[in-house]
This record gives structure tokens, sequence and C-alpha cells, in this order.
């Protein structure tokens, strides 16, 4: 019973961190003063057009990556502990 928890539980996780940054974009979030990925990409929103492209793109690609890397795992995880493709 422990192997579907944890794959939904990646799974879940992977929704909880892009719904939090989702919040944090809209300002809905944490307080502005808690550092956030959502945060951080609403102020790199800013920059996005003086030249400064690096403010957003790097939260942006960590949210990505983490989400992306979460999600790989999880899907592993259901791959490694599914006794039926062996």
């Amino acid at each position: 019973m422990l192997n579907p928890v944890l794959v939904i539980a990646t799974i879940s996780l992977a929704l909880a961190i892009v719904a939090e940054a989702t919040l944090s974009f809209l300002g809905v979030g944490a307080p502005p003063i808690k550092p956030s990925l959502g945060t951080l990409i609403r102020i790199g929103q800013e920059f996005m057009f003086s030249g400064e492209w690096w403010i957003l793109f790097f939260p942006a690609a960590t949210l990505l990556a983490l989400a992306l890397s979460i999600n790989l795992l999880g899907d592993w995880l259901r791959d490694a502990l599914n006794p039926r493709l062996i």
C-alpha cells in the first residue's frame, strides 16, 4: 500500500509547489516579504523588456526544473514499484 501513496505524494508535491508559485505570482499567496518563486517571477516580469531578462528567466527555469524533476521522480517510482511491469 505504500507504493501508490509514494507516487501520489510526489505528484501532489509538484502540484502544490506550482499552485503556491501561482498564488504568489498573483499576489494572494505568501506575504511579499517571504521569498517565493512566484514572487520572484512577478518581480522579474517588470524587468523583462528592459534588457534584464535573467531576473525573470532564472526563477522561472528553477520552478520548471523543480516541478519537472519531482514529476519524473514520481514516474520513476511508479515504474520501479509496479510489480506488473516486471
